[in-house]
């Protein structure tokens, strides 16, 4: 090496790069000083004092605007590249200080002293320069090019010169760079970049780490991306249509051709954008494309066109049910109205009587008379207001109510909507079902209708409605107060017998394989059973006894060789058993304190009789036979009544406290209860105080006042029927009740007197013999 104490060489300033000494460096040169400095050094003896800038960006450093302490180089070769600029390959001589500074011949000059390195303890720079050289072994493997630089690695033998080598190839700051350029000390500058090697070991652990991390999520990506689009190919190839995007069009393209309400229309859209919007495995998209198939699907518009000829209406009635004259005069009421005001406003019928009267079947002939579509929910045991409103979409699994739902089975907005078993509503701390029927059935109001689930206004208006009940007393009064109430009173023997002809014969024959010439039930065998074997306000367990007789000879007709397949009344207790229900052993003569009374229930009318005995005592009261409290008052007020007419009836003044009285009530396992039997208790208290016989063939019913006053009672038609059952050819019925009488059988009117009375003389003067 060249001995140098100061020299006046050419200056270039670099921006970036620190240039060490004994190595090979490529210095790119563009500006023109530079070039100039470059052009000066060739011509010469290729010297160079290379330094660099403080900030990159300067274009004309000063004095005060780079490091004083730079490379002394020696230009090796010098290569012109396009642009006009300047690559040249330098060799580092020495460690150098600038002591001044000029500028001439637009190129800048400075004057440079060596800066000599030095050691303390070649032992210890040894080993250090070891230590440095495995972990920057280490830090190499991590590299592209390291095969390339531990070539280079190889030919250095001196630990200064390796150090310096060492620092050219980190990836660290330039002022660090410069720093280290700046140590004179060997052994202090291997220590630094050995520190600098362990730092930039530990970053290189960790973007090791997380490439690593980034590498498998990215690779689980294309993993799933991979699986999916091959899903989606299959299935494209299936015809299935699964990608996202195509899928939310098609809803789109639906939604367009759907007759959807502004607002719905709205509401829709914006649900398909947030689905859009949303990653397809989110759980939420899920509840939101349910929601979305369910407005779509809902009869927003679609209404079915209604059958506009009363004739036909009124003979699909006819053919489908026998009897039941108010319910059909409603109906093709009802239809007549709707076609002179074309007005689709529904009435709401709450149809009410005993089990198996029709009420349900005739529902379904409504709407099959009416060409509307029909829908069956039923009510019983409903507990929850959600199973009415609906659930709201927070909750998981949450679906829409029952009339929404029934709405989307029926497909119109315009159908027969049959609610059935509403008296049997129950509620409890999850609501009260009753009361949110009130806005379904309220026509002020339920043309905005809105579930919790869809959450949007739905009409109901058009929608009619029909609700089922055993009992009146059961619906809630203000439910009750928004329906129209149409009573079915228990069938008379001869309807039930007409019914069983028309439709259950037929109904079990074919249900069981059998023929008309099979199994031929005669009017007569009918009535047996009728009266044998159901007692009943419906035809419900009459025709399951008529499909027990079908069945029994359906048996015969498969085992037997030569079957007797006849039915006759004596063959019924052989087919059916026993007889179920025997005739009332009614007296057949007038005798003392027996009265025949009439009583309702829901299997219909029955016949009681009343009995009533006067014996010495101190004037108690005994009652018998299971009664209700209304009935127990019934015959205190009797007895008063008849204390008050003590003197028109010849009793002894003091015959109540010298006399008790018992009234019982046969079939006491029975209970009973009602404000019937006032004047039939009254008429045998009578009797057994004044000894006069009761007449046998007069039967009664009526409640009593405690001035003798007849008071109306229900059931006039089933208690008048079950009278004529029985025989009796006299009724005794309260005056009040005479507007009643429009509903009993002409046939059963023919065959009995009635008598109405106002007061209980009245009843005694045709009650008792004379």
């Amino acid at each position: 090496m060249e001995e140098i104490n100061v020299l006046s060489v050419p200056l270039i300033t670099l921006r970036g790069i620190v240039v060490y000494p004994k190595l090979v460096s490529h210095i790119d040169i563009g500006r023109e000083k530079s070039l100039a400095a470059v052009e000066e050094a060739m011509d010469h003896n290729r010297l160079l004092m290379v330094v660099t800038q403080l900030r990159e960006n300067d274009e004309e450093p000063g004095f005060d605007d780079i490091y004083h302490v730079g490379t002394l180089v020696k230009v090796q070769q010098m290569l012109r590249v396009p642009g006009g600029g300047v690559r040249i390959l330098v060799d580092g001589i020495c460690r150098a200080a600038i002591n001044g500074f000029s500028e001439r011949d637009g190129y800048m000059k400075a004057a440079v002293e060596e800066i000599p390195e030095y050691s303390i303890d070649s032992l210890e720079e040894e080993a250090l320069r070891r230590v440095m050289y495995a972990r920057f072994e280490d830090w190499l493997r991590r590299l592209k090019n390291a095969d390339e630089l531990s070539e280079r690695l190889s030919t250095i033998d001196s630990p200064a010169v390796l150090a310096d080598f060492v620092a050219s190839q980190l990836p660290i700051r330039v002022l660090v760079k410069q720093q280290i350029l700046e140590m004179t000390s060997v052994s202090e500058r291997i220590r630094r970049v050995t520190g600098l090697l362990d730092i930039e070991a530990d970053i290189a652990r960790l973007e090791a780490e997380i490439s690593q991390e980034v590498r498998t999520q990215m690779d689980k990506q294309q993993r799933e991306y991979y699986l999916r689009e091959k899903i989606r190919v299959i299935r494209g190839e299936l015809g299935d249509k699964v990608d996202k995007e195509s899928e939310v069009e098609e809803l789109r393209e639906k939604m367009r051709g759907l007759d959807l309400p502004k607002h719905v229309a709205k509401a829709l859209a914006k649900e398909i954008d947030r689905l859009d919007q949303m990653p397809p495995m989110m759980a939420e998209s899920a509840i939101i494309r349910t929601y979305i198939d369910w407005v779509m699907e809902l009869p927003w518009t679609k209404e079915s066109r209604d059958n506009k000829d009363l004739k036909v209406a009124r003979d699909v009635l006819e053919k489908d049910h026998y009897g039941l004259e108010k319910v059909k005069e409603r109906i093709i009421e009802y239809l007549a109205v709707r076609m002179l005001t074309h007005k689709a406003k529904g009435p709401i019928l709450c149809l009410v009587g005993p089990p198996g009267t029709g009420k349900t079947s005739i529902a379904r002939s409504i709407a099959k008379a009416m060409n509307k579509e029909y829908v069956r929910v039923s009510l019983g045991g409903i507990r929850d207001e959600a199973e009415i409103r609906g659930h709201r979409r927070t909750y998981i699994g949450s679906m829409p109510g029952r009339i929404i739902t029934g709405l989307k089975q029926a497909g119109t907005k315009n159908p027969v909507f049959l609610l059935d078993e509403v008296d049997k509503l129950a509620s409890d701390l999850r609501g009260d079902p009753s009361a949110a029927l009130l806005e379904v059935l309220d026509p002020a109001q339920n043309d905005t209708f809105t579930d919790h689930f869809i959450d949007l206004p739905f009409d109901l208006s058009k929608v009619f409605w029909i609700m089922t009940a055993n009992v009146v007393g059961n619906i809630p009064t203000p439910l009750l107060d928004r329906m129209e109430v149409i009573d079915f009173s228990s069938y008379t023997e001869d309807e039930k017998l007409q019914i069983a002809k028309k439709y259950l014969v037929p109904k079990q024959q074919r249900e069981n394989g059998l023929t008309p010439q099979e199994a031929r039930f005669s009017d007569s065998v009918l009535r047996h059973i009728i009266r044998d074997y159901t007692r009943e306000a419906g035809v419900r367990a009459l025709e399951k006894t008529i499909g027990a007789v079908c069945r029994k000879l359906a048996k015969k007709l498969l085992i037997e060789q030569t079957p007797d397949l006849s039915i006759t009344v004596k063959r019924l207790p052989e087919l059916l058993g026993p007889v179920k229900f025997l005739p009332m052993n009614r007296s057949k003569h007038d005798e003392v304190g027996l009265v025949t009374g009439l009583a309702w229930t829901q299997a219909g009318g029955e016949v009681l009789e009343t009995e009533a005995v006067a014996v010495k005592g101190k004037g108690g009261l005994t009652l018998t036979g299971r009664l209700g409290e209304v009935m127990k008052e019934s015959a205190t007020a009797a007895v008063t009544y008849i204390r008050r007419r003590a003197a028109e009836l010849e009793l002894p003044e003091d015959f109540n406290t010298k006399t008790d009285l018992h009234i019982h009530l046969p079939e006491g396992a029975i209970p009973k209860d009602g404000p019937s039997a006032g004047i039939t208790m009254a008429t045998a208290i009578a009797s057994a105080l004044t000894g006069k016989a009761v007449r046998h063939d007069v039967a009664m019913t009526g409640e009593i006042t405690l001035r003798g006053t007849v008071l109306p009672v229900g059931g006039i038609k089933e208690k008048v029927i079950a009278a004529h059952r029985e025989g009796i050819k006299k009724v005794l019925l309260p005056e009040e009740n005479k507007r009643d009488m429009v509903d009993v059988p002409l046939r059963v009117k023919e065959d009995m007197s009635f008598v109405f009375v106002h007061h209980m003389d009245q009843v005694l003067e045709q009650a008792l013999v004379k």
